[in-house]
């Protein structure tokens, strides 16, 4: 899926992978399912039916090869769980 964002940047996001994960992601199989996404402009996030998404975040990430903020990385998630923490 090309995808086009606010800053004018784009890329093309390969959402098969996400099959390839099963869980609520197996789901993309069904092409009639796949078809029914929308945009939930609020959030910049791509929704299916039964709240299936994936967050901007990840799709800025894979369509521009730009890296994941810090918040959404091993290293990220460890120094907020460490700053919770104290």
């Amino acid at each position: 899926m090309e995808i086009a964002f606010e800053n004018g940047k784009r890329g093309i996001v390969n959402l098969l992978r996400y099959v390839e994960k099963s869980g609520v992601f197996s789901r993309f199989s069904n092409l009639e399912y796949f078809k029914q996404f929308h945009v939930n402009k609020e959030a910049g996030t791509l929704c299916w039916p039964d709240n299936v998404d994936i967050a901007p975040e990840t799709l800025y990430h894979e369509a521009t090869g730009e890296p994941l903020p810090s918040w959404m990385t091993a290293d990220g998630e460890q120094a907020v769980v460490k700053k919770i923490a104290k």
